[in-house]
């Protein structure tokens, strides 16, 4: 079966639009038919502005025709994580009391994107405040993964990966303070990058009211190849506001030419995280075949206590979006931070201590992580990159009963803390290291991504890595039944 344009890599897309091979208005006429087909049962788009992108795309198709170019994603049709701030549409978080919140300029992000040529024409789903591997929330319902519509796309970034996967976008951008592009990435079975800490201002991405940026989170982009996300990257990164005055970002080029030329850590199980065996198997027939490949391999990790970075990553993330809680919610985690500190180190204890911490001990846990960071850049004085899951399992069956804390997956026959997933996320988070999802294949009909994490700034590595592992296993598969449109 022949497959709809829109399922093309977005470089592909620009080349055709580029050598009028086909029109900016023909790809999103294509990219809304495919939204009218699929939306229904995946219910990845929240809202659209679909006349004024015709507008755009008209004004693209134009410029092509006098032999102008808007920029890399001339003509585009492209979707972002409705999160973020773009005039029109409101930036809900999947929180009904934030319904009204219609902001009156974009997001850097967006602009950026448009500058760039891209066509925004519609926003994609999210949990409730961006907090879980589920996407659903009470405004817009629930998100169902296209590979199996009862297992979840993940979160939070999660119909970014379905509107990616089901050819309803060209590109994406989400989020990522715990896994929120990987973790989607990993379920539906595209590419995803979590930036360097820093390098995309979080300017328009954040709680009504709150104007600094939260420690952890980056934005990113999800594609359907690797090359995309570097394209994408050159676009988004860079300072805003006062920064914009004085600073600019050249990220290191990536220094090696092929597999061969890397040396590379491995690490697919751990303590900290009860991970899959299914998947840890799939993973090390995929390093397996990389070794093949000329990749030096070896099983290496830095020298940290996993279970004590773990905890460390958990403090600082609950510490950090504690900051979005409003007053009920601060005072309700009172008594758990009391029986924290009382010595009853439950999972939900620690997120209300997390966000009743003193400065003092919260920068007592930063001082720990700066440690971390050296750590890390001793190992990558060794090593190229490192190679680990993106998650314990793959996509799971959805379960919205009670509180994410209480709920559990299975994993090798055993019910296991859903919040455990953190650990994989957490590995390169909280040290503020870029890493990268690229999907290497199926487990059970299920797609499964290698998670690939490079140095600070370094984000070409990383990116470049999944580009050569894509040219040799393949990289995205589009899930089966949205190859095309049926006529």
């Amino acid at each position: 079966m022949t497959q709809d344009l829109m399922l093309k890599s977005a470089s592909e897309l620009s080349q055709m639009v580029v050598s009028r091979q086909v029109s900016s208005r023909e790809l999103l006429e294509e990219a809304i038919g495919r939204y009218e087909a699929f939306n229904p049962q995946v219910n990845a788009i929240t809202g659209h502005q679909i006349e004024q992108a015709r507008l755009a795309a008209d004004t693209a198709d134009e410029a092509t025709s006098r032999g102008e170019s808007l920029g890399a994603f001339h003509g585009l049709p492209v979707t972002i994580k409705e999160a973020y701030d773009w005039v029109g549409t409101p930036s809900t978080w999947g929180n009904p009391e934030w319904a009204a919140n219609f902001p009156n300029v974009n997001s850097p992000s967006v602009d950026r994107l448009i500058d760039a040529g891209a066509i925004i024409w519609a926003k994609t789903n999210v949990p409730f405040m961006l907090g879980d591997w589920q996407s659903y929330n009470e405004i817009y319902g629930c998100t169902n993964n296209p590979w199996d519509l009862n297992r979840t796309p993940g979160g939070s970034s999660g119909g970014s990966a379905v509107s990616l996967a089901t050819g309803m976008s060209a590109l994406e951008i989400g989020s990522d303070i715990g896994a929120s592009i990987r973790n989607p990435a990993h379920y539906c079975g595209v590419f995803g990058h979590k930036p360097t800490m820093g390098l995309i201002p979080q300017t328009g991405l954040t709680a009504p009211g709150v104007e600094a940026d939260t420690d952890i989170a980056v934005m990113g982009p999800l594609a359907r190849s690797a090359g995309d996300l570097d394209q994408a990257l050159s676009v988004l990164v860079g300072p805003d506001g006062y920064d914009a005055t004085g600073y600019r970002v050249e990220l290191p080029e990536p220094t090696k030419q092929s597999l061969a030329d890397y040396r590379v850590g491995v690490l697919l199980d751990s303590p900290a995280c009860a991970t899959s065996t299914e998947l840890i198997g799939h993973l090390q027939d995929t390093i397996d075949g990389l070794a093949r490949l000329g990749v030096e391999v070896v099983e290496a990790t830095p020298e940290i206590d996993q279970n004590e970075f773990f905890e460390n990553y958990l403090l600082l993330l609950r510490a950090a979006n504690g900051v979005s809680a409003g007053d009920q919610a601060f005072n309700d985690a009172e008594l758990g931070h009391k029986e924290w500190m009382q010595g009853k180190r439950t999972y939900r204890n620690l997120v209300d201590h997390a966000s009743h911490m003193t400065h003092r001990e919260w920068y007592k846990l930063h001082q720990q992580r700066e440690r971390y960071r050296r750590d890390w850049s001793t190992f990558f004085e060794e090593f190229d990159l490192l190679l680990c899951p993106a998650a314990a399992s793959t996509a799971f069956v959805h379960d919205h009963d009670g509180e994410r804390p209480d709920r559990t997956i299975e994993v090798n026959g055993r019910q296991e803390p859903v919040v455990d997933q953190l650990f994989w996320a957490g590995w390169s988070c909280s040290v503020y290291l870029p890493s990268t999802v690229a999907p290497v294949g199926l487990v059970e009909g299920l797609p499964v991504g290698l998670q690939i994490v490079a140095p600070h700034l370094h984000d070409r590595r990383s990116i470049h890595f999944a580009s050569l592992l894509e040219d040799e296993i393949g990289g995205f598969v589009a899930p089966p039944g949205y190859e095309r449109i049926e006529s």
